[in-house]
């Protein structure tokens, strides 16, 4: 098993096999199609919380029966990733995720179609359960497909598009209930799963190319040499993937609580108009988003990866512990809010390429699948965090306990490369 420092020491074309398409137009199309699905990924999620209000009357159910919803899909699709990382490994990215987006579409449209509160919960499960296969496949694919030179914009667009399909979402949604009814918005994204597995399938070779690059178990140059003592469960185990893992908690805890409420907590903290912290925080996010673009660059631009996330947390941890700290004004603020947000966004690139050091080839869909469950983790965990502490605290330790996690994050990444593997 090789370490993150041995790791970021591959050479720029070592370590990946050359079975790859390798050329720029092959790049963009395996990108674009891999980004589609990322997108629905996150545009399902965000599908029907907009629509509560309207749900609740339909169905006659309360806000609790409907927060089920949603907790039986994270459920569901947080306990299967690790199995379904597996199933990745082991058959090949390109049909669990397009078998994936076919399954969570149909999901959809069954959800929307039947409009009773027990049948929903069923497709919930379901569609979570399909939701499992974004992570592993993605990274998987473009992991093994992209060429070196590309690989940290390819990760950054990847995950830019499931930060526009939080985006979108809502917006489009609630246009679509408001026009034809609640019912419409999950049918159409169903809907638009369907084309989007069906544009796979007619340009599934975009898709394949890395399988053929990387079979589960082949060897490679570098750090490969590393997976004979460490496969299956004992790989997931092995102290650098578990110091990934707990970087992908620590960056989904220090952001989830800013993004579940931040905006309740400039409120309480700043007296603020709802308004204007709106403002802040959509600056946060709207930055972050170019961030993430602008970090795909700098990700292809150095081997040092580490350095990037180390710099982006600790500038990151220092603002928004400013900001909990030290009652601004609103202009200043909301560009603390902005740079911060910038800051954090730069970080995604560099903390896959963190993991991708790490991960032995044909073990990509195991590892992102395992590491990903930290976002899960962090995201189940977080709100009920943060909503505790504005219940019974202060407002500022929404912004403190956010720094403090990014400096958790910080520490992770340090730990990590300095962890050496068991001898043989």
């Amino acid at each position: 098993m090789t370490t993150l420092a041995e790791g970021q020491g591959r050479g720029e074309g070592e370590g990946r096999g050359d079975g790859r398409g390798g050329g720029g137009a092959d790049d963009v199309e395996t990108i674009g199609l891999v980004s589609a699905g990322h997108f629905l990924s996150h545009y399902y999620i965000f599908v029907l919380p907009p629509l509560f209000p309207i749900m609740k009357e339909a169905l006659g159910v309360g806000y609790t029966e409907l927060g089920l919803l949603m907790t039986v899909f994270s459920i569901s699709s947080g306990v299967t990733q690790i199995p379904v990382g597996f199933l990745v490994d082991r058959i090949g990215a390109r049909v669990i995720l397009i078998g994936g987006i076919t399954l969570e579409a149909v999901a959809f449209i069954a959800l929307g179609m039947s409009g009773v509160y027990w049948l929903m919960l069923i497709a919930m499960a379901v569609a979570g359960l399909a939701n499992s296969a974004y992570h592993p496949a993605d990274y998987a694919i473009l992991s093994n497909t992209v060429s070196e030179g590309r690989i940290g914009r390819a990760f950054s667009v990847h995950t830019f598009s499931g930060f526009f399909g939080n985006a979108v979402a809502p917006m489009i949604a609630v246009a679509l209930a408001t026009a034809w009814g609640w019912q419409t918005a999950p049918i159409v994204a169903g809907g638009l799963g369907l084309a989007v597995a069906s544009m796979m399938l007619l340009r599934g070779e975009a898709l394949k190319r890395g399988e053929r690059a990387n079979p589960a178990g082949a060897g490679a140059g570098g750090g490969a040499k590393a997976t004979a003592s460490a496969t299956g469960m004992a790989l997931l185990l092995s102290p650098p993937i578990l110091m990934c893992f707990l970087f992908f908690t620590m960056v989904s805890m220090s952001g989830g609580g800013i993004n579940a409420l931040g905006i309740a907590a400039l409120v309480t903290l700043y007296g603020i108009e709802i308004e204007l912290a709106t403002v802040a925080l959509t600056a946060f996010l709207v930055a972050s988003a170019f961030g993430i673009l602008i970090g795909g660059v700098i990700a292809d631009r150095t081997r040092r990866h580490e350095l990037v996330a180390s710099f982006g947390f600790a500038t990151t941890a220092v603002l928004v512990a400013l900001i909990g700290s030290v009652i601004l004004p609103i202009p200043v603020l909301i560009a603390l809010f902005t740079v911060a947000g910038l800051l954090y966004g730069m970080i995604m690139p560099s903390r896959d390429m963190l993991v991708r050091a790490v991960t032995p080839p044909g073990s990509m869909g195991k590892v992102f699948g395992f590491v990903s469950t930290g976002l899960n983790v962090g995201s189940a965990t977080t709100p009920l965090l943060f909503g505790w502490l504005l219940d019974h605290g202060d407002a500022r330790w929404l912004f403190w306990g956010a720094s403090g996690f990014m400096l958790l994050a910080l520490c992770t990444v340090f730990l990590a490369k300095s962890v050496r593997p068991a001898p043989n």
